[in-house]
């Protein structure tokens, strides 16, 4: 028998629920990476959703040309920004949230909204728990 929690699909067998992955894993990596939170956050409060490069790495706190670069390339091989490049001298590059991207802006906040709500309680949950290891 099929049935869902929270838009889960699982199935009930006679050992108990059984789950099967719904998307690769790369794209819930790729979501749940801390760079891509903070690039979509970023272009999420930009005017029209569109910003150069330069005003994004200047925009985020500890990340590199190199990983902005690799984080801006896996969005776009996504489909939730495109790149936008202008022949000009010198050459001027702009990145913008596509509509599937700014579509996932709600779930971007609901989800960062839970966790800094729950943080304070994760981490005495984590130290309660290593001091109980040792």
């Amino acid at each position: 028998m099929h049935r869902s929690i929270h838009g889960r699909p699982y199935a009930e067998t006679e050992d108990g629920p059984r789950f099967t992955p719904c998307a690769p894993n790369s794209v819930l990596a790729r979501l749940g990476d801390k760079w891509t939170i903070l690039v979509m956050s970023h272009l999420a409060v930009a005017d029209g959703h569109r910003l150069r490069f330069s005003a994004l790495k200047s925009g985020i706190d500890g990340i590199t040309q190199r990983m902005l670069t690799l984080t801006l390339r896996n969005l776009e091989r996504d489909g939730l920004l495109t790149r936008h490049y202008f022949p000009e001298v010198p050459p001027r590059v702009e990145y913008e949230l596509t509509e599937m991207g700014a579509s996932m802006l709600p779930a971007l906040e609901g989800f960062t909204s839970w966790i800094r709500t729950n943080w304070p309680r994760i981490a005495e949950s984590r130290a309660a728990y290593d001091n109980a290891q040792r």
